[in-house]
């Protein structure tokens, strides 16, 4: 900061504003001279958020294990969330069940069939070349070859990469097991099984209520 005040002093001298020469006045000039030159400092490529790029695919980051089905610009990989997904299925169907007259406290565990699987976009690339070859005896030859290339699509988020996603399927529901204060009467198991059922669209007897113990 001294050089910086050593030099603004030199400078007022020359354009003849030794009035600004105090030292408070000084220090006032070189810090709006300081933020100035901070304000113009480039912000970075902020301005890439949202960008799609294209990467090779066993670049994925964790929790993407990328994958293919066949289908044309399209992939799947594995939906690493549910155990989470089942987590807040159960705190969301407790919340409901236990505001229900005569059911009272409730526990909830839902198994899931399978993790979900999330579809991410792809593109498929080929590219084809033919060459003629000329053998020993004097004969030709054609040569073609062909090469396909499958690259996952991906989009930059906070300055991560991460697939884009297209589609996603959410894990199948297993089985529901229900644990309520209430339960043991046919009036309430039946009540708590049809939410289950209408919630989840799971068959009557992948739900099963039972009695909590006092």
């Amino acid at each position: 900061m001294r050089g910086m005040g050593k030099g603004l002093r030199e400078w007022l001298k020359k354009k003849g504003l030794e009035k600004y020469l105090k030292r408070d006045n000084l220090i006032i000039l070189v810090l709006a001279g300081i933020l100035l030159f901070v304000i113009a400092l480039p912000t970075g490529d902020g301005g890439k958020e949202g960008e799609r790029t294209q990467q090779d695919s066993d670049t994925a980051p964790a929790g993407y294990s990328a994958g293919t089905t066949g289908q044309k610009e399209e992939g799947r990989t594995e939906w690493d969330s549910g155990t989470s997904y089942a987590a807040e299925l159960e705190k969301r169907l407790t919340e409901a069940l236990s505001e229900i007259d005569t059911v009272g406290r409730v526990q909830v565990m839902i198994t899931l069939k399978s993790s979900g699987e999330l579809v991410v976009e792809k593109e498929n690339s080929d590219s084809r070349s033919s060459t003629e070859e000329t053998d020993s005896q004097g004969g030709n030859r054609s040569v073609n070859t062909s090469q396909q290339e499958e690259r996952v699509v991906y989009s930059t988020e906070g300055g991560v990469s991460i697939p884009y996603v297209v589609k996603s399927f959410a894990p199948e529901i297993e089985g529901v097991l229900v644990v309520a204060e209430g339960a043991g009467t046919g009036k309430v198991n039946r009540t708590v099984t049809e939410i289950v059922q209408a919630l989840f669209g799971v068959e009557a007897h992948k739900v099963k209520v039972v009695r909590m113990k006092e």
